[in-house]
C-alpha cells in the first residue's frame, strides 16, 4: 500500500518537474530564436493617433519595442529626438512601427488637408483673440476644450448670475487662421521657444457634432468663449459650472 502511494507521489512529482522544464526550454528557444533574428530596437504604435496630432499626442502614444532586423522597416523610428513639433501626417494604427515619413511639420499637414474631420463631424468656425486661443498657441490635429461664459447666467438654480463651464472637451482643431502681421517676423503660436506676443485675432475651426456646432455658435452670439489646450490624456473632472459663490470651492 505504501509502495504504492509513493508510486503515485513521485509520478506527479515527475510530471511536475517535466512540466517546468518544458516551459523553461520553450522559454529559452524564443529568447534563442529572438537573438538569432538580430532584434533592433524600433518605435511602435501602442494606440492609435488620428492624423494632425500633435508631437505630444504621437509621443504618448508609442513606445520601443524589439523587432526582427528583417522586420524593420527602413525608415522606422528609434526615438522622437528629431521630430519635436512635427504632427501625425496619417492615422497612426496600433501594432504599426512609426515611420519618418508619417510625421510631417505643421504647416505641411495643413497645406496637405491632412487633418480629417472625424466621420460624422462637421466643421465650425469662430474668431478670438489670442490670449483666448492659449496665447495664440494652438495648430490643426491639437484637441481642446471649450468653456461657455455668460455674463447674465446660463444657470438654472442661480438666474441672473454670471456663469463659466468648461463644456465640450477634446475637440479636434482642424484649422487655424490669421490675417497677415505687420512685424518682420509674425509669430503664428506653432514655436513654443518664440515669446512674441501674438497681436490680432484667431480663425479657430473644430470638428463637432451638429448639436456642439449649435452650442458654439450660440455661445459665440450671446457669450464668451475660452480655450484650453487638453491633450487626450488630460483629466476630465466632470462639467463643473463656476459661479462667484463656487468659484472659491
Amino acid at each position: 500500500m505504501k509502495s504504492r502511494m509513493l508510486a503515485g507521489v513521485s509520478a506527479v512529482v515527475l510530471a511536475i518537474i517535466g512540466a517546468v522544464l518544458i516551459v523553461t526550454y520553450a522559454q529559452g528557444a524564443d529568447a534563442r530564436a529572438m537573438k538569432d533574428m538580430d532584434p533592433t530596437g524600433v518605435l511602435v504604435v501602442t494606440k492609435a493617433v488620428p492624423a494632425g496630432s500633435s508631437f505630444d499626442i504621437v509621443q504618448a502614444s508609442v513606445a520601443v519595442q524589439q523587432v526582427p532586423a528583417t522586420a524593420v522597416s527602413k525608415t522606422a523610428l528609434k526615438n522622437l529626438d528629431d521630430s519635436a513639433g512635427k504632427v501625425a501626417a496619417v492615422d497612426l494604427v496600433p501594432g504599426e512601427q512609426l515611420l519618418a515619413e508619417r510625421l510631417v511639420d505643421p504647416q505641411d499637414a495643413k497645406s496637405s488637408g491632412s487633418v480629417k474631420v472625424p466621420a460624422g463631424m462637421q466643421e465650425v468656425t469662430f474668431e478670438l483673440e489670442a490670449k483666448r486661443v492659449v496665447g495664440g498657441r494652438i495648430q490643426a490635429g491639437d484637441h481642446v476644450g471649450i468653456g461657455f461664459s455668460f455674463a447674465a447666467g446660463a444657470d438654472k438654480t442661480k438666474p441672473g448670475e454670471a456663469t463659466t463651464q468648461l463644456t465640450l472637451r477634446k475637440i479636434l482643431v482642424t484649422a487655424v487662421q490669421r490675417a497677415p502681421q505687420p512685424s518682420a517676423k509674425p509669430t503664428d503660436g506653432s514655436n513654443p521657444q518664440d515669446t512674441t506676443l501674438p497681436q490680432g485675432s484667431f480663425m479657430v475651426t473644430v470638428a463637432v457634432s451638429d448639436i456642439d456646432a449649435t452650442k458654439i455658435i450660440y455661445s459665440s452670439n450671446n457669450g464668451d468663449l475660452w480655450l484650453t489646450k487638453e491633450p487626450l490624456d488630460a483629466q476630465d473632472n466632470g462639467g463643473f459650472i463656476a459661479r462667484k459663490d463656487t468659484v472659491y470651492k
